[in-house]
């Protein structure tokens, strides 16, 4: 496969089975700078046609709290009262910017995806 953008399905499929061909291949040689340039093409086509979407904020916030084995308890540090971590993740609040602040600082969380908008529930 020439190194050229990825512009079609077919030179993606070829790309990716090259990749698969290359990925065992020692570090420091030119196949394996050949790989690396293959996953940058690769990655840019993929951003382009398949674009992962951004994460809505509090199903994150929820993923990072399970994941580092973390309570409401712990958020309220970051967020402030009981009531309040209650109320921002049950969506009947939204994440001021000092919250996102405090929880970016605080927790290492990424402030890009913690301040995109999101749907509240509102009472009835």
């Amino acid at each position: 496969m020439e190194l050229k953008p990825i512009r079609t399905k077919a030179e993606y499929k070829v790309a990716l089975r090259e990749i698969e061909a290359l990925f065992d291949v020692p570090d420091k040689t030119p196949e394996a700078d050949r790989l690396e340039v293959l996953v940058m093409l690769v990655e840019k086509y993929e951003a382009q046609h398949y674009p992962i979407p951004a994460p809505d904020p509090i199903d994150f916030l929820n993923y990072a709290m399970e994941a580092r084995g973390l309570t409401r308890k712990d958020l309220e540090l970051y967020i402030g009262s009981r009531g309040l971590v209650a109320e921002v993740l049950n969506r009947a609040r939204p994440l001021t910017l000092a919250m996102i602040r405090r929880l970016a600082e605080g927790l290492k969380l990424p402030a890009d995806v913690l301040i995109a908008d999101y749907e509240l529930r509102h009472a009835a």
